[in-house]
């Protein structure tokens, strides 16, 4: 059976060892935290924490806490290369959106920190385990990230480091925009954010997380209205619809090997050597795991890094 397998396919073995189990509670002072499914209980500041969705993941290594299960990123077999330095030898509990019921009940965690993907079944069973903040932080907005944090730093019982992680974030955002509006004129700063497949480009929704950094900083990112209502990118373009993803700058991300081989394939094409931002050498290569899956404060420090570098490889 593979490990990383749909919940469902767990519920009968996870609920027998559920009856076998005990979790031993820390005897602590307990707090409250709103959550999408009502208001749950937690016993002081968690030691084993279990996260089930990248931002959630981002925002525990922020604020300090014991993370000691996750998920992989999107296109890997790990966690995202820009958290592994922090996360280190993390347990391996599934995927996105396919939980690894049996690796959650091995790590023995504390509490549980899940997307907001979370559905009904998925949720009573993870509770059997421990608590479960499933996020009630609406997707697709600038702050998103930043109530997030708040959410998950309240659940840990670390509020301050929360905060603190925030606004040295805001800090950094700043400092970015003051270079952006020094290096590029506001006529030039039109931007697209694109993740390139094997079966064609993505055009990357302009609420996306490194989207809304790119505008906080001073870009002008537009998705041309290929993105549907609360999807988070477009359907691919084939090479001949380039034209419509065309911007002063192209931020152009790839997820992995497949991806990367499938974009200089179309860097060798008369399409692609046609865009303005290829002319004006401002197409920017990124790491998909990080612009286009990854959230958190620590994501948007490396965001803000990769927009900082592109900016000093501008001629003066």
């Amino acid at each position: 059976m593979s490990q990383h397998q749909p919940i469902k396919r767990f519920f009968t073995a996870a609920a027998a060892l559920l009856g076998a189990m005990a979790l031993g509670q820390a005897s602590a002072a307990t707090h409250s935290v709103d959550t999408a499914y009502g208001t749950v209980t937690i016993n002081g500041e968690p030691q084993r924490v279990v996260t089930l969705y990248e931002g959630a993941l981002d925002s525990a290594l922020a604020v300090g806490a014991n993370a000691i299960g996750a998920v992989i990123t999107r296109g890997g077999n790990d966690v995202a290369e820009y958290i592994k330095p922090l996360a280190g030898d993390i347990a391996i509990v599934g995927a996105p959106a396919e939980t690894n019921i049996e690796a959650v009940i091995a790590a023995r965690p504390d509490i549980i920190l899940a997307p907001a993907q979370t559905n009904q079944q998925q949720y009573q069973l993870l509770s059997r385990i421990a608590p479960v903040v499933v996020s009630n932080v609406p997707l697709f907005q600038a702050d998103s990230w930043e109530q997030e944090t708040r959410l998950f730093g309240r659940a840990l019982g670390r509020e301050e480091a929360a905060e603190t992680v925030i606004e040295d974030v805001k800090a950094r955002i700043a400092e970015v925009a003051a270079l952006v509006e020094k290096a590029v004129p506001e006529d030039q700063r039109d931007a697209t954010l694109v993740r390139w497949m094997p079966q064609g480009p993505l055009v990357m929704a302009e609420g996306l997380f490194s989207a809304t950094l790119l505008q906080a900083v001073g870009f002008k990112v537009t998705d041309s209205g290929l993105v549907g209502d609360s999807r988070p990118h477009s359907q691919p373009l084939s090479l001949e619809n380039l034209v419509r993803m065309d911007q002063n700058w192209v931020f152009l991300a790839t997820l992995n090997a497949d991806g990367q081989q499938a974009l200089e394939a179309a860097r060798q094409t008369p399409a692609f050597n046609r865009l303005k931002a290829n002319g004006q050498d401002r197409v920017v290569a990124v790491n998909g795991q990080l612009w286009t899956s990854a959230t958190g404060p620590l994501a948007a420090n490396a965001i803000l890094d990769d927009i900082e570098t592109a900016l000093a490889k501008l001629a003066p």
